[in-house]
């Protein structure tokens, strides 16, 4: 029988879930921080956040398979980008769409959801 592993779970969702040695993250967005906060702000908090709920599923930014990313417009895609190219590991780069959304909240631009191999 197959397990499925749920971590941070709260009545509406899981932030991870784990099956068949693959690691599914709920959607990141970036910290809450005071005050305006840029797309190259909000990228770098939501990629730490991804990087932390990795790290507690036992798999790593190496190990993405595909990732999801939407933001707020289209107008900021080479802006979040430019943080992306920096954080994916050279030579590990995954399967990725990204796409322009409404998000839940207004100061929110931008948003992702990450699917993981576990580390062996």
């Amino acid at each position: 029988m197959n397990t499925i592993t749920r971590m941070e779970t709260s009545e509406r969702m899981s932030k991870i879930v784990i099956h068949n040695n693959t690691v599914y993250l709920c959607g990141q967005v970036g910290a809450d921080l005071d005050g305006p906060i840029s797309m190259t702000e909000q990228t770098e908090t939501m990629l730490s956040r991804v990087d932390s709920l990795l790290e507690q599923a036992g798999s790593g930014r190496e190990l993405i398979l595909s990732a999801t990313i939407y933001v707020r417009d289209m107008k900021d895609f080479a802006e979040m980008n430019a943080v992306w190219d920096s954080w994916v590991p050279e030579g590990h780069a995954p399967a990725r769409a990204c796409v322009e959304a409404r998000m839940a909240r207004p100061d929110l631009l931008v948003e992702i959801t990450v699917i993981a191999a576990v580390r062996q």
